[in-house]
């Protein structure tokens, strides 16, 4: 896609979003049904995943960690981005990897130790990059997919969250 493409693409949605900012705020979903054992299936659009324990949490490593589908969701997030944003810049980018990582203390999630927290303590993103950009066209690459990153943005500023249960029958 080129820059024309992408502008002629998003500039109704844009109009339409300057002009009832309302219908900007839109709601994604997600859903999952409890499966055998410890085990979750989650359908995403495209094929059914099935999430389960980590190894290092009592897993057998034959169903997806949620903690690596976040990481994984954020890559994808990044790169879709970058993508975006380079192409808005006109900025050619030949090639690239996006890589996630993040850091856990297992022993949180599993109640060994009360004061470890649960969840990642730190997740770090690394971009590279095969393109004749020069050091200043990169910088604004780097800071406008951060800024746009929804994931990425979603992990440095938490929103608002609850959590509800429901018996049914």
């Amino acid at each position: 896609m080129d820059k024309q493409s992408l502008m002629a693409r998003q500039a109704p949605f844009k109009q339409q979003y300057r002009d009832d900012p309302a219908s900007a705020v839109i709601t994604l979903h997600a859903d999952g049904h409890l499966g055998e054992g410890v085990s979750c299936s989650v359908t995403t659009g495209r094929a059914l995943a099935e999430a389960g324990l980590h190894p290092a949490a009592g897993g057998d490593g034959t169903q997806l960690c949620s903690g690596d589908m976040l990481l994984e969701a954020l890559v994808a997030c990044a790169g879709v981005t970058m993508k975006a944003v380079a192409i808005s810049l006109g900025i050619d980018l030949r090639a690239g990897t996006v890589r996630a990582e993040g850091d856990l203390d297992i022993r949180g999630t599993l109640a060994v130790e009360r004061e470890a927290p649960v969840g990642f303590r730190s997740i770090r993103l690394a971009f590279e990059v095969d393109s004749d950009a020069d050091e200043e066209q990169l910088a604004s690459l780097l800071k406008l997919t951060e800024r746009y990153c929804v994931v990425w943005q979603t992990l440095r500023q938490p929103p608002e969250a609850s959590v509800t249960l429901t018996a049914a029958g």
